[in-house]
């Protein structure tokens, strides 16, 4: 096996959820060794019991650090914080499974600052869990960002054929709005430039969404926030000489996205470019923490408490989601 292959460090994510359904049919997966080389970050007595509701020939084995891990085909090698109790029910809310989550983080992301890992790849948590566990953040987003002490973080999506970053993300539409401003929409951009750049996309090309029905259609919608929250910002990046349109409409933005007009679009609240996404499939959506020192990518799906323990979560958004994170790793 090739030894310039990353480490990637796999949180568990919500124990009552399909996060150790995926991982263990990821591993049980050829292709996640190729990828790169992996490392479970949550409960080795989880995964067993997944490995066993699945029926799958792969091994679980506990171990105390990245160290002692092997990297053999066919064995998880998992870093195991014991934090689940054995009777932990599947597809129900648990505080202390919520806790669990934010603690397989915590412990991932001191691995990636003292460079034990190269990337981050996270299963779903649960919002509500992870509150009620303690921890009163929206979402892995905001957490990994206060772990990090990183002021600003920006949420990529990518599917096949598109990728959107969000100006604002988990925040009520009226204070998406009320936050947007000049300096956000410019950073956020920047953001997404300089990851796809490191994705060897060397001028990529850029489009804006508006925040109203056709970009305000010059006035006639809205109360002129494209002229005072967008503008500004896309002037002065293509004085910089970025490839970027816009404030455009968002419907057919997406439309022209999809077919290959642009690398990145501009998203300026959260169901805004979810939406457009989550059509595509969730099985093939990956989420990309961007800002973070370390990279972080994710599932774009949440923990399916409906269909948890029950062997039929599908594993290949996070094998999706691992091969970008390698692909980002291997790049930086």
């Amino acid at each position: 096996m090739s030894h310039s292959l990353p480490v990637i460090g796999i949180t568990m994510g919500d124990a009552a959820g399909v996060g150790p359904e995926i991982i263990v049919k990821s591993f049980a997966n050829d292709s996640l060794y190729n990828l790169a080389k992996a490392v479970v970050i949550g409960d080795a007595k989880r995964l067993e019991k997944a490995n066993a509701l699945l029926g799958t020939q792969v091994r679980v084995r506990a171990i105390e650090d990245i160290a002692d891990a092997a990297f053999e085909r066919g064995v998880i090698d998992c870093i195991d914080l014991q934090l689940i109790p054995d009777d932990l029910a599947f597809g129900k809310l648990s505080p202390v499974a919520g806790d669990a989550a934010f603690r397989f983080i915590e412990r991932a992301v001191e691995l990636a600052k003292a460079r034990k890992i190269d990337a981050i790849c996270t299963a779903p948590l649960n919002k509500e869990a992870l509150h009620a566990g303690g921890h009163k953040f929206p979402g892995h987003t905001e957490m990994l960002a206060h772990l990090t002490g990183v002021e600003e973080v920006s949420m990529m999506l990518v599917a096949p054929n598109l990728r959107v970053i969000h100006v604002t993300t988990h925040i009520g539409l009226l204070d998406a709005i009320r936050k947007i401003e000049p300096g956000l929409v410019e950073r956020t951009i920047q953001r997404g430039y300089d990851t796809l750049r490191k994705a060897s996309i060397a001028n990529p090309r850029i489009a804006v969404c508006g925040i109203n029905p056709h970009a305000g259609e010059n006035g006639l919608f809205g109360y002129g926030e494209e002229e005072e929250k967008i503008i500004p910002a896309v002037q002065k990046l293509r004085e910089r000489g970025m490839d970027i349109e816009g404030p455009l409409p968002a419907d057919t933005l997406f439309f022209r996205a999809g077919r290959g007009d642009f690398d990145l679009v501009v998203a300026m609240y959260h169901d805004q470019g979810h939406g457009p996404v989550k059509v595509l499939g969730l099985e093939a959506g990956v989420n990309i923490t961007v800002g973070l020192d370390v990279i972080r990518t994710s599932v774009d799906h949440g923990t399916a408490f409906d269909i948890a323990g029950k062997g039929i979560a599908d594993e290949r958004s996070l094998l999706e989601a691992l091969r970008q994170g390698a692909e980002l790793a291997t790049r930086i």
